[in-house]
């Protein structure tokens, strides 16, 4: 599946500096960032640290190497790539570097002044603000922010047309990379280019950082406090509080017995948010008595670490709830714990794949990820001021997300950029697992996009939208079900209607991947919604999501000291996680690797997972769609039949 940068697209348009005849659009910027003036015309004798993202080559055909080592059929099975296979075959091609270079020096940039970054994906450049407008083909001012922070930059920029197939972007341009002071509990909002995502939408871009703060929506939602006296080893009550033995009853698993050296379980969080050793150690005292002082293994990326200046739900709730399931249910196998970001700014999903991979680094868009060493406070405030961790940190077999963005927040080739990441990390045989979302076919703080404007609304109304990164086709997304009200532990489960509702949909970026092309034209065949294209991607062309579902109500966690039951897509992919570790832990005691990106087994095989046939997921003022007979963008295929996934991935080699 070859996806294309739909932010660069027009041929014709007008420019602030009028573009030669063969000179084309390459990205635009409609309007600036909210606290950012226009202030003057840059002289032209300043210099510009230029550089150009080189296209990768071989993009066109990942989603067949992927399949290749992914899909059940193939003889090639559980072959994964080392990481200089993969750096190696998707590194931008001779032609694309010539090609360009052959440009900069028809436009006066001699050879000897460009480099090519240790990635192999950049070339590097000085020039001056007039080299850099005939370049280009535009002009350059300088902004200053209200905080007194400067910033050069440009509202468009063109390139040759025979170029633009050789190139991502180009900075300085359109981006604004200049970091100005943020509070972490406040997650930003800057504004880029208004882009046109698959399905025609005009969408905003708002800033990646912020994810972890308590304000971002994609965070589990706190129910009452309880006691938990009597609930530790019953199962009578999993209808109303969800414990780690309910889990295993539902989904069929048995406790961890052993803890493989090649096995490992990845759980990541971003700062702020953290958990607490004493919310730790009360949830094992109760649920896993062997664990008691038990801590996960840490992995400090960009000076994140487990804070506790800040307590409270909104701080613990995630990490806590995270943490507590995953550790007590593949218990004795250990849990690495990635925390990324410092207290200042916090951090990004770019943010750590940079840390598994310094080839993916150089890429980052200082809009909307993180910039180390902190330009914005000091050490005691928070604020980590070593450089930005570029590779370095191991990829665990599985890694479990429960945050998530919504589409519209992100330009679409940075989510493609992204996208393409899980792809590489998959060849390597990791599994990338993220939460759905908790407000239906909503997105984060139950918005919803004003067909007229397209602005984000109250809810009530309006285009469906969608989350990201549910919509890569590249992870599994994961949704949320609960145990029927008055039901047993042994009967069907629901898709999720109590306190949340499962994230769920399809994507207005990313095409229909192979493997999920015969289940989603099924469901549009069999089940279509009464809906139209004025409410959501109905084209049978876009990749639908959730993949999988787990639980996701009533989770008794420790929380700064209390139980309290928990709700959330943040619970249900953890445990899925949690099951795939089991499994892997099975696989390489047989002597086989990981399973590595499991989507294709998934949608192989349906009859290995429970099908869901009850509940909706509302928003927008609509009822949202239905869980049935087969997929769904409720709960996708179902929630796991542990025997049944196990008996399959161990007759793979």
């Amino acid at each position: 599946m070859h996806l294309s940068f739909l932010t660069t697209a027009a041929l014709t348009v007008t420019a602030t500096a009028l573009p030669s005849v063969d000179h084309v659009l390459h990205e635009k910027r409609d309007r600036l960032p909210p606290g950012w003036q226009y202030h003057e015309k840059t002289q032209g004798s300043e210099v510009l640290p230029m550089k150009i993202a080189l296209t990768q080559s071989n993009l066109d055909n990942a989603e067949e190497f992927l399949m290749d080592v992914s899909h059940p059929d193939s003889p090639n099975f559980g072959k994964h790539w080392t990481h200089e296979q993969i750096a190696n075959k998707f590194a931008p091609s001779w032609e694309s570097v010539n090609t360009v270079k052959e440009w900069l020096a028809s436009s006066g940039i001699a050879p000897e002044r460009i480099s090519r970054s240790q990635s192999l994906g950049w070339l590097k450049f000085d020039a001056t603000v007039a080299e850099a407008e005939s370049l280009l083909k535009t002009e350059y001012h300088l902004y200053k922010h209200s905080t007194g922070k400067p910033h050069v930059a440009c509202s468009s920029y063109h390139i040759p047309n025979h170029i633009r197939s050789h190139v991502d972007f180009i900075t300085p341009t359109v981006h604004f990379d200049a970091k100005v002071p943020q509070a972490v509990a406040h997650p930003v909002e800057k504004r880029a280019p208004t882009t046109t995502a698959a399905a025609g939408h005009p969408v905003e871009t708002k800033a990646a950082l912020g994810i972890g703060a308590p304000s971002s929506g994609s965070l589990p939602k706190e129910g009452a406090r309880i006691n938990i006296q009597g609930l530790i080893d019953e199962l009578e009550n999993c209808n109303r509080f969800i414990t780690p033995n309910c889990l295993r009853a539902l989904y069929m698993f048995p406790p961890g017995r052993t803890a493989n050296p090649e096995n490992s379980y990845g759980i990541v969080e971003y700062s702020p948010q953290a958990y607490l050793q004493g919310d730790l150690d009360l949830f094992f005292a109760n649920f896993s008595k062997n664990q008691v002082q038990r801590t996960p293994t840490l992995a400090s990326i960009n000076g994140g670490f487990p804070q506790t200046t800040n307590q409270g739900f909104q701080f613990n709730g995630e990490s806590d709830l995270d943490l507590e399931y995953a550790m007590t249910l593949i218990n004795p196998q250990k849990t690495t714990l990635y925390q990324v970001g410092d207290q200042l700014q916090g951090g990004s999903f770019n943010d750590f794949l940079d840390a598994l991979d310094g080839s993916y680094c150089a890429g980052d868009d200082p809009v909307q990820d993180s910039t180390y060493p902190n330009p914005s406070g000091t050490e005691a405030e928070g604020a980590y001021l070593g450089p930005k961790n570029c590779g370095g940190f191991a990829a665990t077999k599985v890694i479990s997300t429960s945050y998530g963005y919504n589409e519209a927040d992100l330009t679409a080739a940075y989510e493609q950029r992204q996208c393409m990441e899980y792809m590489k990390l998959g060849l390597a045989g990791t599994s990338f697992l993220f939460s759905s979302g908790d407000n239906g076919v909503a997105g984060n703080r139950a918005v919803c996009i004003d067909p007229a404007t397209k602005e984000y609304n109250d809810g009530s109304s309006g285009i469906f939208n969608p989350g990201f990164p549910s919509g890569c086709p590249y992870i599994t997304s994961v949704g949320a079900t609960q145990i029927v009200p008055g039901a047993s532990v042994t009967q069907p489960e629901k898709a999720c209607e109590t306190v949340i509702f499962s994230g769920g949909g399809f994507s207005n970026v990313f095409g229909l991947p192979s493997y999920q092309s015969a289940a989603v034209k099924s469901w549009f065949t069999n089940n279509a919604p009464p809906y139209g294209a004025d409410r959501f991607n109905n084209s049978q062309q876009t990749r639908g999501f959730p993949d999988i579902s787990a639980n996701g109500a009533n989770y008794v966690v420790a929380v700064t000291g209390q139980f309290a039951l928990v709700y959330g897509t943040s619970a249900s992919s953890p445990v899925f996680g949690a099951i795939l570790t089991l499994i892997n832990e099975a696989r390489f005691a047989a002597g086989k690797g990981s399973v590595g990106f499991v989507n294709p087994t998934l949608y192989a095989n349906p009859d290995a997972l429970n099908d869901i046939t009850q509940g909706t997921n509302p928003g927008c003022g609509t009822s949202g769609f239905a869980a049935v007979s087969g997929w769904d963008p409720v709960t996708g295929l179902g929630t796991p039949n542990f025997p049944k996934l196990m008996d399959r991935f161990l007759s793979l080699p």
